[in-house]
């Protein structure tokens, strides 16, 4: 019983929206959900923020039907392009979701699942996301 854990940082590496699936499940349905699940946040001036303003993904996101769903939205997106973009652009900002992953893995009870209910196992994730978050801000 294999699950993967999906995730959205904001640039510091601080998660924003959290989800699991199971091993065999693409990454690209898991994106419309997590972009869902952003919650609002207050920004320095004006109304609380409902959306992020721009999305850097890999390959693994490259499908049309996203494209069109993040425009349709208003979230302007940087995919790379499969057989046409190298993934090495992206590190600079890529670097910052594998810290977070890193993070992530480095919570035992999350190295390996213990749990049988997705809701259980879920749960721990946001606990440790909530860890990262908490030792992330008291710095």
């Amino acid at each position: 019983m294999g699950s993967k854990i999906h995730l959205i940082t904001d640039r510091n590496g601080l998660p924003l929206s959290l989800g699991i699936s199971g091993a065999n499940m693409h990454d690209s349905q898991g994106l419309e959900p997590l972009v869902r699940g952003i919650p609002p946040i207050r920004s320095r001036r004006g109304p609380r923020r409902r959306r992020p303003g721009k999305l850097h993904a890999d390959k693994g996101y490259d499908y049309d039907h996203l494209r069109r769903w993040l425009r349709k939205r208003g979230i302007r997106h940087r995919i790379a392009r499969k057989g046409l973009e190298s993934s090495q652009r992206l590190g600079r900002h890529r670097w910052v979701v594998e810290r977070t992953v890193s993070w992530l893995a480095g919570c035992r009870r999350l190295h390996r699942r213990y749990e049988r209910k997705p809701e259980h196992f879920l749960a721990f994730v946001g606990i440790a996301a909530t860890l990262i978050c908490h030792r992330r801000l008291t710095k």
